[in-house]
């Protein structure tokens, strides 16, 4: 999947819809999945776990001009169809207001042989993630690229937090999915794979226990993907803007390249212990960008913003060769100077208290492009 030189990305992206006067989340995912496809098409939208929610996908690029063309075509497409149905439509890590015990999940036998499986599992796992697919078709070179982008994992959850609300209430934590997804038996940072025999042999003992229903079952952050010829990184919320969702795009294709280089260059890799991945994807999740993250390689404390610069200047070269490198410092220094998602779902709220100017802010941004 590479055209002129660039290596191909997409993305996917899952919506929250909501009521316009009391703002909950309401469950007509199904109704609006299907007037948005009249537009993108069935292979482009369709439903979720939950009838709460729409996912919505691009077609693979190699420009991020294009790219970025296609989310906002999406975008328009699935407010437009929401607003058919006299609702609006999301982009956030969790339902901010809504009661969702139990919860409307989608009809159809895969969920329900789910919830047979998952139990209470499915029925309190509303969520909704940004999905960027990178094009490297061979599994072997897949595998080392995602054992590579393992150590940046907790940084990508730090910059790319919008989940601070959950039903109602604050969280204490600026990615609350991050932290609700993680009680799924097969998810959060992968493993280290030794070798494509090792992947294949470990989700093998994985299905026969029950733990995965199927290879699209493995809710990893960084995965094989189980029908396309690439690699998926799940790490993020849904993010806020479109503008958003770009950026964090072109950051994943960057950094997916840059590790692919230090693979053919034979450098050494960082294989931090699970303990400590998981440490600092707590901290990402609680903190985001304020406060402090955790160093995988020096095991120290150190502002979150430090580490999330580190990032980028480990990127740029890749930036600069994909031809992205000034739109994304723009979009960088945006993201920097106005905070995450979370802190803006936070300041929405704080102002006067009411989650529902939480709700507002969401709806009122869906579409920028900035």
């Amino acid at each position: 999947m590479r055209a002129e030189g660039r290596m191909s990305f997409g993305v996917e992206e899952e919506y929250l819809l909501v009521d316009p006067a009391s703002r909950e989340v309401r469950p007509y995912g199904a109704q609006v999945a299907a007037l948005a496809a009249e537009r993108l098409g069935k292979e482009q939208v369709g439903d979720e776990i939950t009838r709460f929610q729409v996912e919505a996908r691009t077609s693979p690029h190699t420009r991020l001009a294009d790219l970025a063309d296609d989310i906002n075509a999406m975008r328009g497409a699935v407010a437009d169809a929401a607003r058919r149905q006299r609702l609006a439509v999301v982009s956030s890590g969790a339902p901010v207001l809504g009661e969702l015990r139990p919860l409307p999940l989608t009809r159809g036998p895969r969920y329900a042989d789910s919830l047979a499986v998952f139990r209470a599992l499915d029925d309190e796992q509303c969520a909704a993630a940004c999905h960027v697919h990178v094009g490297i078709a061979d599994r072997a070179t897949a595998l080392e690229v995602s054992n590579r982008l393992r150590p940046w994992l907790p940084v990508l959850v730090s910059l790319t937090v919008n989940s601070p609300y959950w039903s109602g209430r604050w969280t204490g934590y600026a990615s609350w999915r991050t932290l609700s997804w993680a009680r799924w038996p097969v998810a959060g940072p992968p493993p280290y794979f030794d070798s494509v025999a090792h992947f294949e042999e470990l989700v093998g003992h994985l299905h026969a226990t029950g733990a995965v229903m199927d290879p699209s079952g493995l809710y990893w952050d960084v995965r094989p993907s189980s029908h396309l010829p690439t690699l998926e990184i799940r790490v993020a919320d849904a993010q806020m803007t479109a503008g958003e969702t770009v950026l964090y795009a072109a950051l994943v294709r960057a950094l997916a390249l840059t590790e692919l280089r230090a693979a053919h260059a034979g450098e050494p890799v960082l294989n931090p212990a699970p303990e400590v991945l998981r440490a600092a994807y707590w901290r990402a999740a609680r903190d985001g960008l304020r406060g402090h993250g955790l160093d995988v390689h020096t095991h120290r404390l150190e502002p979150a913003p430090v580490l999330a610069d580190r990032l980028y200047a480990h990127v740029r070269p890749a930036l600069e060769d994909n031809g992205d490198d000034a739109w994304a410092r723009a979009a960088w220094a945006r993201l920097r100077a106005r905070g995450t998602g979370a802190e803006r779902q936070r300041a929405a709220h704080c102002g006067e208290g009411r989650l529902e100017d939480t709700v507002d802010a969401l709806v009122a941004c869906f579409r920028d492009v900035a």
